[in-house]
């Protein structure tokens, strides 16, 4: 690829035009070959932009910049730095996986379907590279539109409730994040991002900007006590909306507290840190044994993921807990740093767990764990990597999912030993309700005729499924690649951070 290429305008645009293409195709077996070209150019492009990508340097990379609506100083601003590239690469990664996942499940309104999915790659791609604040608002709403239409046209029985929850928890969040924008376009004079982080601002008005920020962002998370709504829309998506949902939607809600609440309201960050320290930690204990009680697979994952979450915003704001006789920046550049770490790993654990979920609804139509049982004893290989995800699940050494947690207890410890402590009940709770469905749906005899009937996977599911399999492996013994282009973005924003605006 050229060098003058506009790679990130090309990473948004080129699966937003190929949805629209293929939306008006009425030709189901060519519209899956263009989704699935579109999501694999998309997804080379992410990884042109890693390879590109200067780690050594903390200032945004590919910037493109073009009036927009120039009356309001409001502009096509895009870049990207160490917080952003990981989360594109995750997301279109997770998007050739939905594509692949559908290729022969979704038999009604293929096209619109494969379009719902590229446009919204393109939008969230778009929310991860906006530097305009404008910009970023109106993709971090658009990019709610396609999946409140493929939960609503291709969900469940109750997925006119599930959206109409999605829609209103997230709307409601939304209004306060544009307020905070607006307000602070009155004090700088621009929608630059940038500026903002660099703006002077009173402690009232940092404390107020911060809790416009943490409702905005916590509901997308989602945080205790905004989280009703992730189970529904779970219950209710296909498998290829939670695969989204899970993998990269939750995601936003962590990024945008490292590129708004926290630069831009340090003080009140670190005044409020209690707060949000309280919510995580609930999140990781309370929500674990809500877990324990489901009966419904993909509940009982999305509660699991609003768990794995708690441990994200707790190590972003451990880091004020932190003594600082340690040395310089070390243990919290370890706790953000393992936070974006499990963002990561999350993203790809929750979409092997839902994909895993969809391949035994796809032939059991149903998702009750009671109405399974001896599945390894028909299914061995989907037996294995049902195995595997769950432990990576619970964080087994080796896999991705111990890394990030492993160094947010580390983290926590230096900050605080019952933060640690509360934190480390995960590593108990977790493996109770993984092992328990687990145990309940693949071991022991075949439990009746629809089980004794099931088949292995087939060759698109092992492709699928082990894909995700190797890098959970990857990323579990050799987390470097991600923690490489991270340590120079974490170092600046601690420094941000630890600079005060008062």
């Amino acid at each position: 690829m050229s060098d003058d290429l506009p790679l990130l305008s090309l990473a948004i645009w080129l699966p937003i035009i190929s949805g629209i293409i293929v939306l008006f195709n009425g030709n189901n077996r060519l519209v899956k070959i263009v989704a699935l070209l579109a999501a694999l150019l998309t997804f080379i492009i992410s990884l042109a932009l890693y390879s590109r990508f200067d780690i050594s340097i903390h200032a945004m990379q590919f910037v493109e910049f073009a009036p927009w609506i120039p009356d309001y100083d409001i502009n096509y601003h895009l870049g990207i730095d160490g917080f952003s590239l990981p989360l594109i690469i995750l997301t279109t990664l997770s998007t050739v996986i939905v594509v692949v996942a559908g290729w022969e499940v979704i038999t009604r309104r293929v096209n619109e379907y494969m379009a719902s999915f590229l446009i919204m790659e393109g939008l969230m791609i778009a929310v991860f590279t906006a530097l305009d604040a404008i910009l970023f608002y109106v993709f971090f709403e658009a990019m709610l539109i396609p999946l409140f239409l493929i939960i609503g046209i291709w969900g469940g029985a109750n997925r006119v409730y599930a959206t109409l929850k999605f829609f209103l928890y997230t709307f409601f969040g939304s209004v306060f994040l544009l307020l905070a924008l607006l307000y602070l376009n009155h004090v700088v004079g621009d929608f630059s991002i940038i500026s903002y982080q660099q703006a002077t601002l009173t402690m009232k008005e940092q404390t107020w900007l911060f809790l416009a920020f943490l409702i905005a962002f916590a509901v997308k998370i989602p945080m205790w006590p905004v989280h009703t709504w992730l189970p529904d829309a779970h219950v209710e998506a296909p498998t290829g909306g939670s695969v989204i949902l899970a993998a990269v939607t939750l995601k936003i809600g962590g990024y945008g507290l490292l590129r708004f609440a926290l630069p831009i309201a340090p003080d009140a960050s670190m005044a409020l840190d209690w707060l949000v320290i309280s919510l995580s930690l609930v999140a990781v204990v309370y929500i674990s044994f809500v877990a324990l009680a489901q009966s419904d697979l993909k509940k009982l994952i999305a509660y699991s993921s609003i768990v794995h979450m708690g441990f994200v915003t707790l190590g972003f704001f451990i880091i004020f807990r932190i003594s600082s006789n340690y040395d310089i920046g070390s243990i919290e550049v370890l706790a953000l740093e393992g936070a974006v770490i499990q963002m990561i790993s999350h993203g790809c654990i929750s979409a092997a767990m839902f994909l895993s979920i969809g391949v035994l609804y796809d032939r059991m139509h149903t998702r009750e764990i009671n109405d399974y049982g001896g599945v390894i004893n028909t299914m061995p290989v989907f037996a294995g990597f049902a195995v595997f995800f769950a432990m990576a699940n619970i964080g087994l050494p080796g896999t991705s999912g111990f890394v990030g947690e492993f160094m947010i207890i580390m983290a926590a410890f230096q900050a605080n030993f019952w933060f640690a402590f509360l934190a480390a009940t995960t590593l108990i709770l977790g493996a109770a309700y993984t092992l328990w469905m687990i145990k309940r749906v693949m071991f022991g005899e075949v439990t009746n005729e629809n089980v004794a009937k099931l088949t292995d996977i087939n060759s698109r599911e092992f492709i699928m499924l082990s894909s995700i399999a190797v890098i959970i492996l990857v990323i579990g013994v050799w987390p470097a690649p991600i923690i490489d282009v991270l340590h120079v973005s974490v170092e600046h924003l601690l420094a941000q951070v630890s600079q005060s605006k008062l």
